[in-house]
């Protein structure tokens, strides 16, 4: 999203603001969120506290949907033509993405739409939600937004009031558009958004729901933990039996699902014939609840497993294997890295050298994905270096790498360890923060 001066719509004072006009589905996968979120092409003017949405021309491209759709907003004051001229540079970008034989006839009939609801709405009815979904969805939307720039003071007035807004539908969308601002790089909305979420948790009935179940699932894992390589079937069975809740419950049993095979239900069915009177019905009670919430989370493990097959078959039949992969980025799990491991073992087994050949295409492309930025390895070798000569030397030999943008991932690194646990590592940050920043204005000064 490349950083633009913009007039503020308020003021006309220049503004700096990441602006984007193109959002294709096809390669940037947080495209569709965006728009649905209105998280995007947001500026807030230091002058006069304008916050809000830049007026421009945008492109929205789905290639599986085969959807495209533009808006022009009406207080641009276009001439026609200009308008023309403008989307079809835009449109033209899009086009230019897709190889030869994925463009289609949809390309060159795209719909237009009035509004930038309109624009949301479109793409929410390509997904099969209905209108009544896409208007709670937007009252969501535009709930967050009111709260985001309130005081505290108001946004617990607004809770109150719209406590019922904010059900779990309401929470997981805060969590989503947070998600796509951090992967879009926009750190601070993503803070604000986050920051919004934890005020809002304790102020409203489903937050402090979700805060309960929070504390329920810590507690499972800290009783799990406690029993470390004790933990035997008997005492698996014990922390069962003695679950306080319904949601302790069931966050055992997910967290220690592997536990739960044949023998510990032998051993509950011991005691269930060791049992007399009501405590024999709550044990043959909690044995249908056990077995209920075992096969609830082996259909879910199962069906996890098959969307994850049917995406690697899906990118393996790919004419180019790390485009598609890219592509797919996101969706690329445990369940996919296990059935990738899987198909390896098959194709090994049966010899076919092309699919290996495919399947390691994949795995070299995960790694080096996985691989820490150049400028957090680079972070790393500093923080490792035995003193302030040795770190000296390496900056000295790599001056290169000292940009902004180094100095602003070195920043945010300084901030986040200074409130953890390990002193030593955040006093090993903060020397680091302070020699580049000698190093880099001795640079500067030609010194």
């Amino acid at each position: 999203m490349p950083r633009t001066s913009v007039n503020c719509p308020n003021c006309r004072q220049p503004v700096v603001a990441d602006i984007d006009q193109v959002f294709d589905v096809g390669s940037d996968p947080t495209a569709k969120q965006k728009i649905i979120s209105g998280m995007f092409n947001l500026i807030q003017c230091p002058r006069c506290g304008y916050q809000g949405n830049l007026a421009t021309m945008l492109v929205y491209h789905d290639p599986q949907k085969e959807l495209l759709l533009t808006f022009a907003p009406p207080e641009l004051g276009l001439p026609r033509n200009e308008q023309e001229r403008l989307m079809g540079g835009l449109i033209n970008q899009v086009v230019n993405r897709l190889p030869p034989e994925k463009r289609k006839a949809y390309l060159l009939q795209p719909q237009s739409t009035l509004t930038l609801q309109g624009l949301s709405e479109r793409v929410l009815e390509a997904e099969g939600i209905t209108r009544e979904m896409i208007q709670s969805q937007q009252q969501k939307l535009n709930l967050i937004q009111r709260l985001l720039p309130a005081s505290d003071d108001v946004r617990q007035e607004i809770a109150k009031q719209e406590d019922k807004l904010m059900d779990e539908e309401f929470f997981a969308l805060l969590s989503r558009i947070a998600e796509s601002a951090a992967a879009a790089g926009d750190e601070n909305s993503a803070r604000q958004l986050v920051e919004l979420q934890q005020s809002l948790l304790p102020l409203t009935t489903t937050g402090r729901e979700l805060q309960e179940q929070s504390r329920e699932i810590e507690a499972a894992i800290a009783s799990l933990q406690e029993a470390g390589e004790n933990l035997t079937r008997d005492k698996l069975l014990d922390l069962v039996m003695n679950a306080p809740t319904e949601t302790r419950l069931e966050a055992l049993v997910s967290l220690a699902r592997a536990g739960l095979d044949y023998q510990f239900f032998q051993l509950l069915s011991d005691r269930i014939d060791r049992a007399r009177g009501d405590g024999r019905a709550r044990l043959i009670e909690l044995r249908e609840k056990l077995l209920l919430l075992t096969r609830e989370i082996d259909q879910q493990v199962e069906r996890r497993r098959v969307v994850a097959r049917q995406l690697l078959d899906e990118i393996l039949k790919s004419p180019d294997v790390s485009a598609s992969l890219q592509k797919n980025i996101q969706a690329v799990d445990e369940f996919f890295l296990q059935e990738l491991n899987l198909a390896l073992q098959s194709a090994s087994q049966g010899g076919d050298l092309e699919r290996i050949g495919k399947l390691q295409e994949i795995v070299e492309l995960l790694r080096s994905l996985s691989a820490p930025p150049p400028e957090v390895a680079f972070i790393g070798e500093l923080v490792e270096a035995e003193n302030d000569d040795a770190r000296r030397a390496l900056l000295e030999n790599n001056k290169e790498k000292i940009t902004p943008e180094f100095i602003s991932a070195l920043t945010n690194i300084v901030s986040q360890v200074e409130d953890g646990e390990d002193k030593e590592l955040a006093e090993r940050m903060k020397a680091v923060h302070r020699q580049v920043l000698r190093h880099s204005m001795q640079a500067n000064l030609g010194m």
